[in-house]
């Protein structure tokens, strides 16, 4: 069973940046995708950005330019830094992991199995 947990939303003004962190349970491996995603209150959850372990990334449009997803091996860490935060940004936000690399090119919810409990980002105007 793998284990996610992220750390580091909060309250930030438009145009301010968070960086977000997912520690995972188990070393990363060939073959597996990594993923933020987001869900707004009553929508359902969104890809944000993926990294395969080859560190092919995949973001979705709204954020491009903006944010970056990167990971840390050696700690079996992921990262989120967001910067130029928007009021649409707002969203609780969630880590997440695939079996297979392929999964991060058109990432969809159903596709990852292991997800974290979710952190909190909330930008102000």
């Amino acid at each position: 069973q793998v284990e996610l947990v992220e750390s580091g939303g909060g309250s930030v003004q438009a145009g301010g940046s968070l960086r977000l962190s997912c520690t995972i349970s188990v070393q990363f491996t060939a073959g597996y995708c990594m993923g933020w995603f987001r869900q707004l209150p009553d929508k359902g959850r969104e890809a944000v950005a993926t990294i395969d372990h080859l560190e092919s990334t995949y973001y979705t449009d709204s954020v491009k330019g903006r944010f970056t997803i990167s990971k840390d091996s050696d700690k079996n860490t992921l990262y989120l830094q967001m910067d130029s935060l928007k009021p649409e940004d707002s969203a609780m936000y969630y880590c997440a992991t695939a079996d297979d690399r392929v999964y991060c090119v058109h990432p969809q919810v159903y596709d990852f199995g292991s997800w974290g409990q979710g952190t909190q980002v909330t930008v102000s105007s």
